[in-house]
This record gives structure tokens, C-alpha cells and sequence, in this order.
């Protein structure tokens, strides 16, 4: 099994330790260093090699997302925070996860595992052939899951935003989710399913797929933030 070199960059004692404890517990990590500032981390960084990244946002100097936003950092980066209002941040500056404290162990196994599928360069890319058929009119209309761009609620009709047209049916988004894993289309609002692979930009809890903004309510913010950093 190949280890993977790691770094802690966190300026909370408790915090530190009990990633550190994690770290230990997992057999393909090797901590090489910690460090209580990004400052003194950008320097190790520089001239040595560090797979796996654990950087905590609210820091003294230079945050977390500074550090990210004026540095070019190679390593699978894992965010730790106690807020969640940066996740969507995280994901504009390609993030491997994003752990919200308290995470628990189990939390923490799921974003290294992750890390080290993309090292390993295993991860297992969507199936573009899988599709289904949507009830439109009198007739059964096959849907691939790859031409799917967004689907709208219209009043008693859904409309599926596809490459090359639209499609009206009144199948509820209750029934298109049971249909469509949420890993693929995901459900952001209560009029609003977006397809994951065509989101071009995700600004504070807006969404730019074709063109077209959509926005991400409160009550569906929670599910979509765990569908884009597990996917992959």
C-alpha cells in the first residue's frame, strides 16, 4: 500500500491534536509535519513534496483561503473549519473535501479516501449511458443522464433543460429523484434540479449552468455541498 505524505497547518492545540490522532489511525497516511501559521507552511511547501494537505480556514497572518488563492498548491487539499459559509469557496479553488468541525473519524476516513483515489488515479468516471424514460404527452421519452443540463418546476409540469431541447412532463421532483442519483442531478431548490457535470461556476448560493443562474435554497444548501465534494 502506498503511503501518502501529509501536513497539518491548524492553530487550534485541541484541533491539531485530535487531526493528528486521525491521521495516526489511517494506514496509508505518514504525517511529516505540523504547523500553527499558513505562513510557515507556504515555506515548507516550497521545497518539500506533500501529498495530502489538512488546512484549517480562520488563522492568524494568512488564512486558509488565502493561502490557496495566492499560492499554487499541488497537494489534495482538506479544508477543517468550524464555518460552514466557506464551502462553497472551498469548491471555486478545487478542493479535495471539505470537513466541518467537530468531523468525526468516520468523516475524516471518507475525505482521505477520496484524497487517495484521486492520487491513485482510480476514481471511476460516470457512466454517460445511463438514462431514463420521462413521461411526456401520450408517449415514453428516453433521457441520457450526461444530456441533462438543469430541470424547472412550471406550477404542475417539470421542464428537463437538455444539449437540444426541453422537455415538459408531469412526473414531481419527488418521483425524478427516485429516478436520477443525486450524485448526478441533484435537487438545490424547490423548483430546481441541477446536473453536477455542467455546473460552470458556483457564486455564494447561485449556480451557472448554460448560461442560466439558478439559485441554491437553505434547505437543499446542506445536501448539494455533500454531493460536490464526494463527487469524484
Amino acid at each position: 500500500m502506498s503511503k501518502y505524505r501529509c501536513i497539518i497547518i491548524e492553530d487550534e492545540p485541541l484541533a491539531m491534536e485530535r487531526t493528528k490522532m486521525f491521521v495516526q489511525k489511517v494506514p496509508f497516511l505518514t504525517l511529516v509535519a505540523t504547523f500553527e501559521n499558513a505562513l510557515s507552511a507556504l515555506s515548507f511547501l516550497k521545497s518539500n513534496v506533500v501529498d495530502i494537505l489538512f488546512l484549517d480556514i480562520h488563522m492568524d497572518e494568512l488564512s486558509g483561503i488565502e493561502l490557496l488563492e495566492s499560492s499554487q498548491i499541488s497537494s489534495q487539499v482538506i479544508l477543517t473549519t468550524a464555518y460552514q459559509e466557506y464551502a462553497l469557496k472551498g469548491y471555486e479553488l478545487s478542493v479535495t473535501d471539505y470537513l466541518l468541525k467537530p468531523f468525526t473519524f468516520n468523516r475524516f476516513l471518507q475525505a482521505v479516501t477520496k484524497a487517495q483515489k484521486v492520487l491513485n488515479n482510480t476514481g471511476i468516471d460516470d457512466n454517460p449511458n445511463d438514462f431514463i424514460f420521462i413521461k411526456t404527452e401520450n408517449r415514453l421519452e428516453k433521457v441520457s443522464f450526461n444530456d441533462i443540463l438543469f430541470i424547472e418546476g412550471m406550477r404542475d409540469y417539470r421542464r428537463i433543460h437538455t444539449h437540444t431541447k426541453r422537455i415538459m412532463t408531469l412526473q414531481n421532483f419527488k418521483e425524478l429523484e427516485q429516478l436520477i442519483p443525486s450524485n448526478i442531478v441533484c435537487r438545490v431548490h424547490k423548483s430546481f434540479m441541477v446536473s453536477i457535470n455542467k455546473i460552470e461556476s458556483i457564486e455564494r448560493s447561485r449556480i451557472k449552468i448554460a448560461g442560466q443562474i439558478i439559485p441554491v435554497s437553505d434547505t437543499y444548501k446542506e445536501l448539494f455541498l455533500q454531493v460536490i465534494y464526494n463527487k469524484g
